[in-house]
């Protein structure tokens, strides 16, 4: 009889992989609740006791807090992704009218606003990155996180309500029910109406290397902006996004009739106020030289995440599996060769990156090198760049990158890599 017992805890372990402690208990509860400040200060005794399961629900919710916070800011002042362009906006495929701002009453927002707005966002980043990759050296631990039932107050009013859960924002996204959104695994409640559940992620030590990798995805991409002095383009086009935070062209958004109509041609000139704007002198060396680091960050915990992936002996709802484990998406399976191809991936990236391999420039032979631009230019000038003499000064002779570089990543996800790359990391 006690040999049947063990044999069927052997069984159910073996299923249900290793339980999440109490760490894991707070970061699923605060991500569902909300509360991030009192996740977080409930994390700190069992962090201060070295404790990896609690490291990491700290670094996800300091990545949690930060995106919020974002969120929130653009809210704030009024952010659009849907600006008005007229007839203009009907032929590229906009809608005609603007969309309906989440704040019906925004704040002002001006350059320094959205600067501090940014170097939020980048310390957030980084301060789950330390947590996260402390998180990754060592323990066992499957944290089970449901991603549709996590709550963002994306209009900062202090409640995170059930149409702020990521499952709602999926599904307004994409135009369903939330409820649409489970797999066969969803759930449901007394009634039979299905829940707001049913996307199950158990994340562990691997997963910890893949969140901190997109951290720096997100703070790189912000440090490049800061890097330099973008005020003239904030002024001149940032009202497209932002039509009610008060920005110099606001009350211009409807001008004469130049070739269209009123808000197709000053839509155009905007357009092209942006991208002739979009020349800006580096004003933060360091952190130019940051966006180079973090880049190869990005690889250097992608490829811990892929060490940790495949030492793993367990199968617990993985949300990036390796070839003897089982992905959480169907019918997507990852092969040794998926593996291999993206280990060619990351080392021809890599090499971008240090100046080794060079970026094409359509105009020259020699090769545009990357690694010079990031630790020597003063300006960054986009259309001089793309038509040449602001190419000039990082020209280089040696090896450039082509599809030979990339070929084995070619070779296995074709036209697909661009989505393996996003749940890749």
């Amino acid at each position: 009889m006690m040999k049947h017992l063990a044999a069927l805890a052997a069984v159910l372990a073996g299923t249900f992989g290793v339980a999440a402690g109490e760490g894991g208990d707070i970061l699923a509860s605060t991500l569902a609740n909300g509360d991030h400040a009192a996740g977080l200060e409930s994390l700190q005794p069992l962090i201060a006791a070295d404790d990896s399961e609690a490291s990491f629900a700290a670094g996800a919710l300091t990545v949690v807090d930060g995106i919020e916070a974002f969120v929130q800011a653009m809210y704030r002042h009024g952010l659009t992704t849907a600006p008005d362009i007229g007839m203009a906006g009907a032929i590229l495929g906009v809608p005609m009218t603007r969309s309906v701002i989440a704040n019906p009453d925004p704040e002002p927002l001006d350059y320094e606003g959205l600067r501090a707005i940014l170097t939020d966002l980048v310390t957030a980043m980084d301060g789950g990155r330390d947590l996260l990759a402390a998180a990754g050296k060592s323990g066992d631990y499957v944290v089970p996180v449901d991603i549709l039932t996590i709550r963002i107050d994306a209009n900062g009013d202090g409640v995170a309500d059930d149409s702020e859960t990521i499952g709602a924002a999926l599904a307004l996204q994409l135009g369903i029910n939330p409820s649409d959104l489970l797999g066969p695994g969803k759930s449901k409640s007394k009634n039979g109406e299905s829940t707001a559940q049913g996307f199950i992620i158990g994340f562990d030590r691997a997963d910890a290397f893949w969140l901190a990798g997109y951290t720096q995805v997100v703070a790189a991409q912000a440090d490049l902006l800061l890097a330099h002095d973008f005020e003239e383009m904030f002024n001149s086009s940032f009202h497209r996004i932002f039509p009610q935070a008060g920005l110099p062209m606001q009350e211009y958004s409807r001008g004469g009739t130049l070739m269209m109509d009123p808000e197709s041609d000053a839509a155009i000139a905007d357009a092209v106020a942006f991208i002739h704007t979009f020349n800006f002198e580096v004003v933060d060396v360091d952190r130019l030289h940051d966006v180079r680091a973090r880049l190869k960050s990005v690889v250097a915990f992608s490829r811990q995440n892929w060490e940790a992936i495949l030492a793993e002996t367990d199968d617990e709802r993985e949300l990036v599996p390796s070839p003897a484990q089982t992905s959480i998406i169907p019918d997507v399976a990852v092969t040794q060769e998926v593996v291999d191809a993206w280990m060619e991936t990351l080392d021809s990236v890599e090499a971008i990156i240090e100046g080794e391999l060079l970026i094409p420039h359509w105009r020259f032979r020699q090769g545009f090198d990357l690694r010079a631009y990031f630790e020597t230019a003063t300006r960054t000038d986009a259309v001089m760049i793309f038509t040449g003499y602001g190419a000039l000064p990082f020209l280089k002779d040696g090896p450039i990158a082509d599809a030979q570089a990339f070929r084995q990543g070619l070779a296995v996800f074709g036209e697909n890599f661009p989505g393996f790359a996003l749940w890749f990391n």
